[in-house]
């Protein structure tokens, strides 16, 4: 399902005429949404654990980078402590099974355990499960060292040592409303009040609601994780902004020459996958997508179509540095 336009605010012309009165209708709406939010945090009791946990969150509905910047977390952080056990911890959003349980790229699919778990995993190590606490206590008893949860800043069911807010750049905070009059889970003000950081991704200005805050705000870049090669592509994506995939295509030298946008967590139809292979065969161009798009075909969906592995690089790394020093220090 896609947003609706009025949630980007002005920028779009075609949502100048309905947005008014849309927004009007739904405000008690939102209202609500923002009560039963703020209501369910402040009654919690979250569970600590013995070890660290680390919130990559955000405060809109939509894609803002979070799964990336959580992967490149987790890879920073094995880096340098190498003998811990670092893994990442996702709800499994659009899977069957409600965990708590460790991913197997080779035993799950993206129909039991979510698309982003599953991209997760392919790249280290990766839970998922509904309840955040059970969930936490069974990848403690399991062993690992340091969880870093993949969304998460709304339940407050386990406590967090360091909560990091993504915000996209380009698409900032849509049109400053809550759900459904808004793409915000809960005020800007409230989110930011629990958390450590934010981080800036995209390549956009400083968001205003940001310009003023005493939090430190740590820019990012999605970088493939290795060249592509020279050759004409035709691009696909079902993410919140496909935009954001085909752009990154163009500046790093791979501008499609067709790029088909889906809707997130799009489940590809055989008529979908027939669709795009004839496309590409009109333009003798190679099919690529995102990783995410690439765990929700089926196997035998996936021949002739390739994929841009990705991370979230931090460019203010000292910055990032005096964030997670209270983990680092807990870690040895």
């Amino acid at each position: 399902m896609r947003p609706p336009r009025f949630w980007d605010g002005d920028v779009d012309p075609r949502s100048r005429e309905a947005a008014p009165l849309t927004r009007l209708l739904l405000t008690p709406f939102s209202m609500l949404y923002a009560h039963v939010t703020e209501r369910k945090i402040a009654r919690a009791d979250p569970l600590k654990l013995s070890i660290p946990v680390i919130c990559v969150g955000n405060l809109t509905a939509g894609g803002t980078g979070k799964s990336p910047v959580a992967a490149g977390l987790r890879d920073l952080l094995a880096k340098r402590f190498p003998e811990k056990r670092i893994a990442t911890l996702s709800r499994g959003y659009g899977g069957k099974l409600d965990g708590p349980l460790k991913v197997d790229i080779k035993a799950h699919t993206a129909a039991d355990v979510g698309d982003e778990p599953l991209m997760l995993a392919a790249s280290g190590e990766a839970w998922i499960g509904a309840d955040r606490a059970a969930s936490g206590k069974a990848m403690d008893a399991d062993g690992v060292d340091l969880i870093i949860m993949d969304d998460g800043h709304q339940n407050p069911g386990l406590f967090k040592d360091i909560s990091l807010i993504v915000v996209d750049s380009e698409a900032e905070f849509g049109n400053g409303h809550v759900i459904p009059k808004g793409p915000l889970r809960e005020p800007i003000a409230a989110g930011l009040a629990r958390a450590d950081a934010v981080v800036l991704t995209g390549s956009g200005n400083t968001p205003a609601d940001l310009q003023n805050t005493s939090l430190p705000v740590i820019r990012s870049r999605i970088k493939p994780t290795a060249p592509l090669p020279a050759m004409d592509y035709v691009a696909f994506a079902g993410i919140g902004r496909p935009e954001k995939f085909f752009d990154t295509l163009e500046e790093h030298g791979a501008k499609p020459l067709d790029a088909i946008p889906f809707p997130d967590h799009h489940n590809y139809s055989d008529g979908d996958i027939r669709y795009l292979r004839e496309l590409a065969k009109k333009y003798s161009a190679q099919l690529i997508t995102t990783e995410k798009d690439f765990v929700r075909l089926r196997e035998d969906q996936r021949d002739g179509i390739v994929t841009l592995p990705i991370r979230a690089e931090f460019t203010d790394m000292s910055a990032l540095d005096r964030v997670l020093a209270p983990v680092a220090d807990r870690m040895g």
